[in-house]
């Protein structure tokens, strides 16, 4: 298969359909919409055009389009099977959206033509990072939002996630790596638009079992290995 990006990273088959799964889209992909709704508070941004990036195959266009009603839905990935996918599930669900075969870090849509950008588990799959996260700010509207959702290094590295998936490691980073990768490129966010959740299917040894047994208390943070960094970023409104 041609995929759109010269450095795609081809998934494993049980991740490909993992990521069809029920598990994925109300364990993960709902948690995550839920915490970056929780950063940005009330009122949530309603309307305008809202970019998926790397959309996978589509089981997030019902959870963003209850979350913002965007007026204008537009889903991009690397994968053209996937992008199929997604316009199956589009239409199952009745939700118009704009499908794009394309490389994250050449997205072919105009200058400060986006209110919200949409990036979820995605930053782990590609090589060229910082090119995308210029992408990302170059469509974004000034006063614009990314909602960044991530797993960090101490995650994909793991032996259960090298074992059933597939993934470029020369680029993960620690969640204050991602932190420092979005204010270079210029996002502003404070602590309160920040979480570093610790979930049980991000564990790298024992998915958290011994803490639901209540055998063993979970790490604080600071004493822990960050798994998951949620964020709502914002690009900054040009200056008069």
């Amino acid at each position: 298969m041609t995929y759109a990006s010269p450095t795609y990273v081809e998934e494993t088959r049980i991740g490909f359909r993992f990521l069809a799964t029920h598990t994925w889209q109300h364990h993960v992909l709902r948690v995550a919409i839920n915490d970056l709704k929780r950063l940005i508070g009330d009122p949530l941004p309603q309307g305008g055009v809202l970019l998926d990036v790397g959309c996978g195959q589509g089981r997030s266009f019902r959870l963003l389009r209850e979350a913002f009603a965007p007026r204008r839905l537009i889903g991009l990935d690397a994968d053209p099977h996937s992008v199929e996918l997604s316009r199956i599930e589009a239409q199952r669900e009745g939700i118009d959206v704009e499908l794009h075969v394309a490389d994250c870090a050449r997205i072919e849509l105009p200058d400060a033509s986006v209110d919200i950008v949409f990036c979820h588990q995605t930053f782990h799959h590609l090589v060229e990072q910082e090119q995308a996260l210029a992408e990302f700010w170059r469509v974004l509207k000034p006063g614009g939002r990314l909602l960044f959702a991530e797993s960090t290094k101490a995650y994909i590295d793991t032996w259960v996630i090298r074992w059933f998936f597939r993934h470029p490691m020369h680029v993960q980073k620690s969640a204050d790596g991602y932190l420092a990768m979005l204010r270079t490129q210029g996002f502003v966010f404070d602590d309160a638009h920040v979480s570093l959740p610790y979930l049980w299917w991000s564990r790298s040894k024992d998915f958290g079992l011994l803490e639901r047994w209540g055998l063993r208390a979970p790490p604080p943070p600071g004493q822990r290995e960050e798994t998951l960094v949620n964020v709502a970023a914002r690009k900054p409104m040009e200056r008069a």
